[in-house]
């Protein structure tokens, strides 16, 4: 992070009452229920279960994030044939920061 973005930052957390980790912490949380959001609206859980929602075509995605690291799953939402040639998972048509947010999403998943 530059200096400046650096002075900035610590200014916007000093005046919102929050600590860097607090922060941090907030963003992850943003970013997971932004991810949690696109599961839902591209229709994942048609497919997979987290908990005892969804149906159970697919892997059970419950602990998915204790199995396989965030990059990991991002790369599998890339492609997952690209990952696993006898993949039965479609490729869907994601936009790069859609995978990323649900790829948070799976990964707190544990």
């Amino acid at each position: 992070m530059s200096r400046v973005l650096g002075v900035l930052f610590a200014a916007a957390t000093a005046v919102a009452g929050l600590t860097l980790e607090g922060a941090l912490a907030q963003t992850t949380s943003t970013v997971v229920v932004r991810g949690e959001r696109v599961f839902a609206e591209q229709g994942c859980n048609g497919c997979h279960t987290v908990g005892k929602t969804g149906t159970p075509i697919g892997p059970d995605l419950s602990h998915i994030g204790s199995k396989y690291p965030e990059t990991y799953l991002q790369r599998w939402l890339s492609g997952p044939q690209e990952q696993k040639p006898t993949a039965h998972m479609p490729k869907i048509d994601l936009s790069e920061p859609d995978i990323r947010v649900l790829a948070a999403y799976l990964a707190s998943l544990t």
